[in-house]
């Protein structure tokens, strides 16, 4: 059906499938439970299917190509203006219809099952990070109302424990159990951490594109990890500023009437792989700079997403553009 277009609003029980031709007209609309959902696309002649991105859209766009058809995937943020009256599954499904019919409408493109592993895995490690600084921030709040003021961080672990192994500090016995315990659950998560961090570094010795992007001053095998695993083909971007624009490392605009106006960096985007971006440039950042450090960080952050947008485009390594020009 070459003048179909069929939207599915996916769901864990129920899915709504809307089937409308190219022009809008309406085909038919139908209820069908997660066990026949498959069968069911199946026994539908080859056309576009479009979904709305979510938890799981990214396994149905696999199976639904390897039935044979072809599979947009669409961000709720562009099918929400579309809604008609009250939120419902039926209106969501036309919704995304009516979206994937606007000519200028963004897609999303959907995900290997090597890049959604890879995904889980850096999700697994970073939840473990978090875990361990709550454990941490807990220690070094049992331990003020006690008097004692430990400085944030990880490095200062190991004085940490040092005091709560010496006898002679002054201690009640149940606080020095409860932060001795704590210390074995931060111990744990570290290994934890560790064994992820070794499981990365494997994977990222078995890809050309992580290889590729560690050539990179300011790029480490989670940033090259993430951005494999996070974003989408470059090819999908026109250039490096819309790659960078996507992680929102530009600033925002506020223009009317023919006059730009730039507000602050967004915290929309792709996080993980814009706060690995901004944490390698503030490693390359000179202390010395006359600007503030983050500020600089950031531009030195977009310029390096625009550099991973030709690097990966041209599959060339990196070029240091300074000691190019002097050559």
């Amino acid at each position: 059906m070459k003048d179909t277009m069929i939207g599915v609003d996916l769901a864990k029980n129920v899915f709504q499938v809307h089937v409308a031709s190219l022009t809008g007209e309406v085909r038919f609309r139908k209820k069908v439970r997660y066990p026949q959902f498959l069968q069911f696309m199946a026994s539908q002649p080859p056309t576009l299917v479009v979904l709305e991105a979510c938890g799981s859209a990214h396994y149905w766009a696999r199976e639904l190509m390897n039935a044979g058809h072809e599979v947009k995937l669409i961000t709720s943020q562009y099918v929400s203006p579309f809604v008609k009256g009250q939120k419902n599954d039926a209106g969501d499904a036309e919704a995304i219809v009516i979206a994937a019919q606007q000519p200028e409408m963004r897609f999303v493109a959907p995900k290997t099952e090597a890049q959604q592993a890879r995904a889980v895995l850096f999700r697994c490690r970073d939840r473990l990070v978090h875990q361990r600084t709550e454990l941490i921030n807990a220690l070094r709040g049992t331990l003020y109302e006690f008097g004692v003021v430990v400085p944030k961080g990880i490095a200062h672990l190991k004085r940490i424990e040092e005091f709560v192994a010496d006898d002679s500090v002054s201690l009640p016995a149940v606080v020095r159990k409860e932060c001795r315990d704590l210390l074995e659950q931060i111990d744990e998560q570290s290994a934890r951490i560790t064994e992820k961090t070794h499981a990365m570094d494997g994977l990222s010795k078995e890809s050309g594109m992580v290889q590729l992007l560690e050539t990179m001053p300011g790029i480490g095998p989670l940033t090259a990890l993430a951005v494999e695993a996070f974003a989408p083909s470059m090819k999908s971007f026109r250039s490096g500023r819309d790659f960078s624009a996507w992680l929102c490392l530009v600033l925002r605009q506020f223009s009317s009437d023919g006059k730009e106006r730039l507000g602050r960096v967004s915290k929309a985007g792709q996080a993980d792989i814009r706060r690995l971006l901004i944490i390698g440039a503030m490693t390359r950042v000179n202390s010395a700079s006359r600007k503030p450090r983050m500020l600089v960080a950031i531009a030195l952050a977009n310029k390096m997403a625009r550099t991973i947008w030709a690097m990966l485009t041209k599959q060339e390594n990196y070029r240091d553009t300074v000691l190019s020009a002097a050559a």
